[in-house]
């Protein structure tokens, strides 16, 4: 009796895989044939869908081709282009096989998705932070933009956009790649046309290039793709320039070798309060919408505080940021370095440049503490800013409701200030030197606190009701002219508690220094507001302000239209210089 012939290998697997094949292949098969089924009945509606698909797969590529990085920029007649990068495309298509053509195809269309990716995010980076979105450096800034969103919309309405912008995303490429298929099996169907129409389009362009022709301001010929990637490779080569230059600059400090008893001298024995009031921006006191509320009220409380006995001087300082990000413009004003992006920041924070709040721990003749109601975690930072105890949200006592993103009303940080702080004498005859950073003027600027009685404070409680009462953050986030109109109530609101904490509280010694982090977002400010920011020093001993009298500043808590303007990075060395310290330069 013979044996059974054995199965081979290959029997074998073809035996296994051939059932999972079927499974696959069995809905596309059905597809295929549903779809010739289809259109062998509806030839006319066929042929009108197969023009549709092809007109809309041209109008994406070509959008996409075109499309500015900028929201100012965008119009109908920058739709209207002729893209040098299609001309291109289309001839190496024409020249390639069928399998390469398909494949180039379609990584062209995913290279495409991700262009037009970057030119949205450089849109909404130009519009809240003023501007371009930076591969390198910027991703980790979305975890701070999803946790804004989660403060001001809920965490349902967080995950849902999160969920649906991840999707509009992945649809995109596919949309782009199948679009760049489909033109590409149109050409390869129709080689003479499409390599006539081809070097057509080509001449057009470069007659419409050499001549400059344009439409509506705007010229035909263009080449945004290849421009947006050129743009994106140097600015990845100047991030990456900067940070090793960064460091050499960040190592030299007029200041670095001053020893601890020659710096500040004028300020022995005051109380100093250096308080930063988030997104008070020039907008606040220029723009006519804002500006006659918050001028208004930067009249009012200048007059209160000259009643009280206090003087103030004011200025400008432009920001090294705008619209958010409010670390760097904390950090460009008490190091002296222009710190404009997140790897400058990192750089200065691990090393030993001086800061001003760590020039006062320096001299041993002042304690050094921060009130921070923003910081809602591990805060490394507090070493280098030189601060000897730092109160964080959760240690000032808050039972109340957040508004929004900022975790307490500014009064209420402010009274916990006074109660925890200035109220109590440091030990060993030290002064004080205080970093306060106020966030209720923080976007989106709803609900807006509102003043209680001092007296009324408690654990925050007696917010519940105002919180409840104001206006919910979707409804402001979404309607310009409120977002507005809310942002200089917010102003207003932040700069009131402020000075009337300062007229309560303040006292012969105390020396107070606020300024803004930066303008509120283009939406609020204006497509071309410039990143000023107000700055003003409040005392009642005239010598304080004699110090800082060439410095021209107005008189008051509102700076003239042309007060003297200083980058903001140049404000450490002049306070510095003002009040007594002597350079003793460090030099890498």
């Amino acid at each position: 009796m013979s044996a059974l012939p054995s199965a081979s290998a290959e029997d074998v697997a073809e035996e296994v895989t051939e059932p999972a094949a079927r499974t696959f292949r069995r809905p596309w098969a059905t597809w295929q044939a549903w779809r010739r089924h289809w259109r062998e009945g509806h030839p006319e509606a066929a042929r009108a869908l197969s023009v549709t698909v092809t007109v809309l797969a041209a109008a994406l590529v070509v959008a996409a081709l075109v499309m500015p990085n900028t929201v100012v920029r965008l119009g109908p007649a920058k739709f209207l282009r002729i893209p040098a990068e299609a001309v291109v495309g289309a001839a190496v298509l024409l020249a390639l096989p069928r399998r390469p053509r398909v494949v180039l195809a379609a990584v062209s269309g995913v290279l495409l998705g991700a262009v037009t990716v970057l030119n949205a995010l450089d849109m909404g980076f130009g519009q809240y932070l003023g501007r371009d979105f930076n591969v390198v450096l910027d991703w980790g800034l979305f975890g701070d933009a999803e946790s804004y969103l989660e403060d001001s919309l809920g965490r349902t309405a967080t995950l849902a956009a999160v969920a649906g912008l991840i999707v509009v995303v992945l649809l995109l490429f596919v949309l782009l790649a199948l679009a760049v298929v489909r033109l590409s099996d149109l050409l390869a169907r129709h080689p003479g046309t499409a390599t006539r129409g081809t070097l057509v389009a080509g001449v057009v362009w470069i007659t419409c290039s050499s001549l400059g022709l344009q439409v509506a301001g705007v010229p035909i010929a263009s080449d945004r793709t290849a421009t947006a990637l050129k743009v994106q490779a140097r600015r990845v080569s100047d991030t990456l320039k900067d940070e090793a230059e960064f460091r050499k600059v960040a190592r030299v400090d007029a200041f670095g070798n001053t020893p601890g008893s020659e710096l500040v001298p004028d300020l022995r024995g005051k109380d100093v309060i250096f308080t930063f009031v988030e997104s008070y921006g020039r907008s606040a006191i220029e723009d006519p919408v804002m500006a006659p509320g918050v001028d208004r009220t930067l009249d009012v409380r200048t007059k209160a505080l000259a009643k009280a006995g206090f003087r103030a001087k004011s200025g400008w300082l432009t920001s090294a940021t705008y619209g958010g990000g409010s670390w760097l413009g904390h950090s460009t004003t008490m190091s002296g370095l222009w710190i404009s992006n997140q790897q400058r920041y990192r750089t200065v924070m691990a090393s030993n440049h001086l800061s001003l709040t760590e020039a006062f721990r320096k001299t041993g003749a002042f304690d050094t503490v921060g009130v921070m109601p923003g910081v809602q975690k591990g805060w490394p930072e507090q070493k280098w800013y030189g601060l000897d105890k730092v109160y964080n949200a959760f240690q000032l006592g808050y039972r109340g409701p957040k508004f929004s993103w900022s975790t307490m009303p500014d009064q209420y940080a402010l009274q916990q200030y006074q109660e925890r702080v200035h109220s109590k004498r440091p030990a060993g005859g030290k002064a004080r030197m205080s970093l306060l950073i106020l966030t209720s003027s923080h976007q989106p600027w709803a609900p807006i606190p509102k003043r209680v009685g001092w007296d009324q404070l408690g654990d925050g409680s007696v917010f519940d009701g105002i919180q409840a009462a104001g206006n919910k953050p979707a409804d402001v986030i979404a309607d310009t002219a409120k977002s507005r109109e809310e942002y200089g109530k917010s102003v207003q609101y932040s700069v009131t508690a402020l000075t009337e904490w300062l007229e309560r509280y303040g006292t012969e010694d105390t020396v107070l220094v606020f300024l803004g982090d930066h303008q509120p977002i283009a939406r609020v400010s204006g497509n071309h507001a410039s990143r000023d920011v107000p700055v003003s020093i409040v005392a009642k001993d005239p010598r304080m302000l004699d110090k800082i009298a060439g410095w021209n500043w107005t008189d008051g808590l509102r700076p003239a239209h042309d007060a003297p303007v200083w980058k903001m990075s140049s404000f450490r060395d002049r306070f510095l210089t003002a009040y007594g310290s002597t350079p003793h330069p460090k030099n890498g």
